[in-house]
């Protein structure tokens, strides 16, 4: 009703009222963790885009609370130091697979790991980046332990 409103209205704060809404729905979506900045990946030839879990906010949700993952697609987790990483399943419906990634880009491990298990998926090696995708991606892809990533140059 508000918006009709606002529409039927004519005043000159009609322009400024629109672009203060618009700003302040952005910062609500954003708030809520809707918007999240997405890269293309390649792996053996395959494009795959990632969304760019940054923040410990994004990297603690993860890909929790999502009903499924486009096939295509994954959650690319980096970090500003090679370290040993741990992931969990909790609140995460969709079965995925991990790759631990070292920092060139070489896949040192990967794992399946089942639906809201609260048991920890950890790497044995320090590393880089986790990536996580549908179960059955890197198999379907010829992905193996020794591949590399390709990452954007601006990453």
């Amino acid at each position: 009703m508000f918006l009709y409103r606002l529409r039927q209205r004519e005043n000159p704060h009609h322009a400024l009222a629109w672009s203060f809404l618009i700003l302040l729905l952005a910062i609500v979506q954003q708030s809520c963790g809707e918007i999240i900045e997405t890269a293309e990946i390649i792996i053996n030839g395959n494009a795959l885009t990632v969304d760019v879990a940054r923040t410990a906010d994004e990297q603690e949700k993860g890909l929790m609370h999502r009903r499924s993952l486009p096939e295509n697609k994954g959650m690319l987790f980096p970090y500003d130091r090679d370290k040993k990483l741990s992931f969990w399943m909790k609140n995460t419906s969709i079965p995925l697979s991990i790759a631990f990634i070292g920092a060139d880009g070489t896949i040192k491990e990967i794992y399946d790991m089942k639906p809201f298990s609260l048991s920890l998926v950890s790497s044995r090696h320090s590393v880089r980046y986790a990536l996580e995708v549908n179960q059955g991606y890197f198999e379907a892809h010829g992905v193996s332990v020794g591949d590399r990533v390709g990452f954007p140059d601006d990453f």
